[in-house]
């Protein structure tokens, strides 16, 4: 699939490809998806397409369904759907079980496993609390902010943010205010001010929200990046950079934690609807 393909011409690279192939299509986000959806999935029943974004997958997905296809399932990340109470448009849409894919690796056993291989076991018996749970704490001021954004149209820049400038090395802890100056100077938005996004960041708080559904899964490597360097583990920044941390998660995760999950539930509900087609080994 051609890279930032329109999704008319997804729709229409599928259509054409059913011509030869009878199996299922899974509609997914990206590159990464697919190949990490594929190592759970029966490669000779299905064939996963990304779409470039969720947009485009949802569209594709819209596309097709218009067209009477048949053999279509589509995965995306559930993102803010479910603190915003919304559900998938359609019965062949299904959302991960928290925020993204790197969230649900996060909270599987996947990162015990990394945190065994590269955190310091004097150090992670020391914490005051799980590492998990100071994963989901810190990463919690800026899923809100990132939602702040995307609800009251702030249009912040959160790409090549340098975590290091706002999360503490020693703690993990983020200090609201200083990641709000932070993510707004990286934006160049000197028109905002602080106090008012903090407000708007309070005023999507509930203690109900499940965090997993809040922070971002990308924010929370590159917070575990830092913390491997020093208050988890003693490694150099080479060595623990958040894209080796995101490839060791993918390749700890088991097909038994993925068989756990919401999403892998849902799969076989689509399974049992779409018969004779087959994702899953």
């Amino acid at each position: 699939m051609k890279e930032h393909a329109t999704p008319e011409i997804v729709a229409n690279t599928i259509e054409m490809w059913r011509e030869q192939y009878k199996g299922a299509f899974i509609i997914v986000e990206g590159d990464e998806d697919a190949r990490f959806y594929e190592c759970f999935f029966d490669k000779s029943q299905c064939r996963a397409v990304p779409a470039d974004g969720i947009e485009n997958v949802i569209s594709v997905l819209e596309i097709l369904e218009k067209h009477h296809f048949i053999g279509l399932v589509a995965i995306v990340d559930a993102d803010f759907c479910r603190p915003e109470c919304v559900q998938p448009s359609s019965s062949n849409l299904i959302f991960t079980d928290t925020h993204d894919l790197e969230t649900m690796l996060l909270a599987s056993p996947a990162l015990d496993k990394v945190l065994q291989i590269f955190g310091s076991s004097k150090k992670l018996a020391a914490l005051p609390k799980d590492a998990r749970a100071l994963l989901i704490e810190s990463g919690l001021p800026l899923g809100y902010l990132r939602w702040a954004s995307l609800k009251f149209g702030l249009f912040l820049r959160f790409e090549d943010l340098r975590f290091k400038r706002f999360v503490d090395a020693k703690t993990l802890a983020i200090d609201p205010p200083h990641l709000i100056h932070q993510v707004c100077a990286h934006s160049q938005r000197p028109d905002l001010d602080v106090d008012d996004i903090q407000y708007m960041m309070d005023l999507l708080k509930d203690p109900a929200h499940n965090p997993w559904e809040i922070c971002c899964g990308p924010d929370l490597v590159s917070i575990l990046s830092i913390g491997l360097g020093k208050m988890l583990g003693s490694h150099n920044t080479g060595e623990i950079h958040p894209s080796k941390i995101n490839k060791s998660l993918r390749l700890a995760y088991e097909k038994k934690h993925f068989q756990c999950t919401s999403l892998y539930s849902a799969i076989k509900q689509w399974q049992q609807r779409n018969r004779p087609f087959r994702l899953l080994q």
